[in-house]
């Protein structure tokens, strides 16, 4: 990444917003290059567990009770494990400060059987991702349909995803309600 660069940052959806896949959403952004950009929306919980879902062989023993989220419309098959700590695998990438983004199987397997995850509980599963294409998220932001905030792993994996994008905007000193739609980034 270049010294341009906005990740790792959050996205906060402008209260205005209507895309039904971004209203309200806290998007963790991965990577910001000039080419585009990448991000895990990080509220959108689903009900189903993963271990219902994910196809391993041979098939888990146990079931951790892993969620699977909503990471985005992008690809929406594929899988993305996030995580507030070191899998000690060299499948991973730290993309901030305690955060790290892996695909790998074995890591997956470990959590959703709950092998070594103990006391370990910040870590998602999602599908899909939220992409930009090159200057879109740029435009985006000039036309003020995001906020954006540092990143907080508490919020992240320690915040009820319903009252996820109402705390971080509040945690800017901003009443959500009262923003308004502008030109310029906030």
């Amino acid at each position: 990444m270049d010294d341009s660069s906005l990740a790792p940052t959050l996205l906060l959806a402008m209260p205005q917003m209507q895309d039904p896949n971004f209203a309200r959403s806290v998007v963790l952004l991965c990577k910001h290059e000039r080419e585009g950009a990448m991000g895990l929306v990080v509220n959108r919980r689903t009900d189903t567990r993963a271990a219902s879902m994910v196809v391993l062989d041979p098939p888990p023993k146990r079931d951790s009770g892993l969620e699977i989220w909503v990471g985005g419309p992008v690809e929406p098959q594929r899988g993305w494990l996030l995580l507030g700590y070191d899998p000690c695998t060299t499948e991973s990438l730290a993309i901030g400060e305690g955060m790290y983004l892996s695909a790998s199987a074995d890591v997956l397997r470990r959590i959703i059987e709950g092998d070594g995850a103990e006391g370990k509980t910040q870590h998602r599963f999602l599908l899909g991702y939220a992409g930009w294409g090159g200057g879109q998220l740029e435009s985006e932001l000039a036309a003020s349909a995001w906020l954006t905030a540092d990143v907080s792993t508490d919020l992240v994996f320690h915040t009820d995803p319903e009252r996820m994008w109402e705390t971080a905007i509040r945690s800017l000193g901003i009443d959500p309600y009262a923003l308004q739609m502008g030109s310029g980034v906030h």
